[in-house]
């Protein structure tokens, strides 16, 4: 790609929790690995720095006037509806002649099962087990109907693969919980219930997920999906659609 190639902003939420930065920095490490000429740059909405305003006033200062920013999520939720947008808008008001082109949040894709059932086996899970396997599915959990249903969506379609059963759960603001999850598919008489975490950092709500699994006695609980090749692909993949076709997707100027 060429030197002019939009440089890619990757947008986390941020956590008082230092292993959250520490993944999120991993990740975008290995996006960098894959795409040495691209400018990757990471800022947070809340809790870490730098803050969006502060990446986007470094890049400006550095003569960069194309962006592309993808939120680091995993559903439309509040955050990617509002928050980054909110974020982008105000720090163009003070850069003029930057554009910014919004990439698609990370789900669903074919890449985050991947990376899930990279996690899983990672754990101790055997391959062949699968068939015999329930999975619950926890995700952080959002008062959004829109990331609910997606999340769901990704439990029947995961399902398709070969496990047995793939039930969504969640951490907060919907129901069920994680522990609640598992039993359930053990009193429908399933073998081996396994936990996928279905976030991308740790944190207090992934703390919450494990702690849930424990509680209603999943056999293998996986860790984060983290720093997951597939996680970096596919950060690359959604920056490409954003910077070949920015016309189909949210567009600001300043």
């Amino acid at each position: 790609m060429s030197p002019a190639s939009p440089a890619l902003l990757v947008i986390a939420h941020g956590s008082r929790d230092p292993r959250h930065a520490a993944t999120v920095h991993a990740l975008t490490r290995r996006a960098r690995a894959l795409r040495p000429e691209l400018r990757v740059e990471t800022a947070y909405l809340d809790f870490n720095a730098p803050r969006v305003d502060q990446v986007l006033s470094a890049l400006y200062a550095d003569g960069v006037r194309d962006v592309v920013a993808l939120p680091l999520l995993l559903t439309r939720a509040f955050h990617a509806k509002a928050d980054i947008p909110a974020a982008l808008s105000e720090a163009l008001v003070r850069l003029p002649g930057l554009s910014v082109s919004v990439a698609d949040v990370l789900g669903p894709s074919p890449l985050l099962i991947s990376a899930l059932e990279r996690r899983l086996f990672e754990a101790g899970l055997d391959p062949a087990d699968r068939a015999g396997t329930g999975v619950v599915l926890a995700s952080a959990g959002s008062t959004d109907p829109e990331a609910i249903a997606v999340i769901a969506e990704t439990a029947r379609e995961w399902r398709h693969t070969g496990w047995c059963a793939v039930r969504p759960a969640f951490a907060s603001a919907a129901l069920p919980r994680t522990e609640d999850a598992v039993r359930a598919l053990r009193a429908e008489g399933v073998r081996r219930v396994v936990v996928a975490p279905y976030v991308i950092a740790p944190g207090r709500l992934p703390d919450r997920i494990a702690a849930g699994a424990v509680a209603g006695g999943a056999d293998v609980v996986a860790d984060v999906l983290g720093a997951a090749p597939e996680l970096a692909r596919l950060l690359l993949h959604r920056y490409a659609a954003a910077a070949t076709a920015p016309s189909r997707l949210p567009a600001l100027t300043a």
